[in-house]
């Protein structure tokens, strides 16, 4: 297990997938491991509505090129401005459900450790959502390090 060679770290683009990244960041660091940042656009079935000529000129393939281009440019906006410029890094973006596609990357790259962020959803919106951080802890076949998401600053007056 030690030490580590590929670190994995997902990432939503949020101020706590930013905690785990930077956690992430540092084990890479000290283990002078390969860093592999990955975002997963979410496979959402589209509305679409046939309107008798066609689907109303909608180009789903060039959407979802989009999508994908969009991802990619955030994800190296992320990796400029969060990440060491010392690590060998690698960005990669997936399709479909968050938490088996960082499962799946984990075990195709032959990650030595994941770190993900919790964001802290309790209650029903827990229920509803679910968490990728525990689903990916169930079936990871690798260690998985959690990273409990950042609390809100509250103002002092």
């Amino acid at each position: 297990m030690l030490p580590f060679k590929k670190v994995l770290s997902p990432t939503d683009f949020s101020e706590a997938s930013y905690a785990g990244l930077a956690v992430a960041n540092e084990l890479a660091l000290h283990f002078s491991a390969e860093l592999l940042v990955v975002h997963v656009v979410a496979a959402v079935p589209l509305p679409i509505m046939d309107s008798g000529e066609g689907l109303g000129g909608f180009d789903v393939s060039s959407y979802q090129l989009e999508l994908e281009a969009s991802a990619k440019n955030s994800l190296q906006e992320l990796l400029d401005q969060r990440v060491s410029k010392e690590l060998r890094v690698r960005p990669l973006v997936a399709y479909g459900d968050a938490a088996n596609e960082v499962v799946r990357i984990a075990e195709a790259e032959q990650v030595d450790l994941i770190v993900i962020a919790t964001h802290g959803m309790t209650g029903w919106r827990h229920f509803i959502f679910g968490s990728v951080a525990e689903k990916v802890v169930r079936h990871a076949t690798c260690p998985v390090m959690t990273i409990r998401a950042p609390s809100p600053q509250k103002e002092t007056k």
